[in-house]
């Protein structure tokens, strides 16, 4: 018995776990039991639209496309709940047979002791140990097993919102979380390559609804130099640090309300976009909204982001 886990190659050895295999216990599809949740694992699915004006934003995973592959590679609808795995890895064990995927990030995957691929459907017996490593490139991976996670849904979604607590808190060792019953074979799926970590994140910026506020030079600066993403960035906003934005209003903002991809910009100048957990009202400006944040999912703290103009 160790203290902790040791490393032999790129995996982590813990010590011997006894088979957890059992019947008629936690969802119809058997229960996942957590082995090492690392540095943060939650439940995702695509969100909880509909509630803005109750002050619950959407959350639901950060690249819906990956989520919705990784449910299609195990016969799931898209919507079906999985987990979304941020750059340690984890590792889970599955009390009963099944079929798993693992998308987004170019990160190890071992069945047992059985190498396996990302983007294709992993069989996985009774008992058996999935183990998804640290990415060596990006930063998440999502993780759909046939029948999805069957957790109880709030406001009609499955998934954790970390800035509120809405739905599942994020994972910890021990968890055990039940799975529900596969909906039926695999679809075909043409494309199932790893998303490149990009070294350069450029983001399309619709200017408004406060571009009005800031000197005419911040705007040009905004989309024309770069930024670098910081460490002090999660699911519910992306900050950056480069040029300071000043503005030609120097009064504050009643809170208004906000939007996924909305750019707030702080008494410090430094853009912050916001992703997937943001508030729902904010009291700064927002110089811009990002039409697509998908691309921030895998960017890692010390990339450059670029925005460029779109239409208003």
């Amino acid at each position: 018995m160790t203290d902790g886990p040791r490393m032999t190659g790129s995996r982590p050895v813990g010590p011997t776990l006894p088979s957890v295999v059992e019947s008629g216990s936690g969802g119809v599809g058997g229960v996942v039991e957590v082995l090492r949740a690392g540095l943060l694992t939650t439940v995702q699915d695509l969100g909880r639209p509909g509630w803005a004006h109750l002050g619950v934003p959407r959350s639901g995973a950060l690249d819906p496309g990956a989520l919705r592959l990784a449910n299609r590679l195990v016969g799931n609808p898209e919507s079906a709940a999985g987990l979304e795995i941020t750059l340690s890895g984890c590792e889970l064990r599955f009390r009963r047979a099944t079929t798993v995927a693992v998308t987004g990030a170019d990160a190890p995957v071992h069945v047992g002791d059985r190498p396996g691929d990302v983007g294709r459907p992993l069989a996985v017996p009774a008992g058996a140990a999935v183990w998804v490593g640290p990415p060596r490139t990006g930063l998440r991976s999502w993780l759909a097993v046939a029948g999805g996670i069957a957790v109880e849904p709030v406001l009609g979604s499955r998934a954790t919102d970390t800035l509120s607590g809405l739905g599942p808190p994020p994972l910890h060792d021990g968890d055990r979380l039940p799975v529900g019953a596969p909906a039926g074979p695999p679809a075909p799926v043409d494309v199932t390559t790893t998303v490149p970590a990009p070294d350069e994140v450029r983001l399309a910026l619709r200017l408004g609804p406060r571009d009005d506020w800031f000197v005419p030079p911040a705007l040009d600066r905004l989309l024309g130099t770069a930024y670098t993403l910081t460490p002090v960035s999660n699911r519910v906003g992306a900050r950056l640090s480069g040029a300071a934005l000043p503005r030609a209003v120097s009064g504050e903002l009643p809170s208004e309300g906000l939007v996924l991809g909305a750019v707030q910009v702080p008494a410090d100048g430094q853009p912050l976009v916001f992703l997937a957990d943001h508030p729902t009202t904010g009291g700064y400006p927002v110089v811009g909204v990002v039409v697509d944040v998908t691309p921030l999912a895998q960017a890692r703290p010390g990339t450059t982001v670029r925005f460029y103009g779109s239409q208003r």
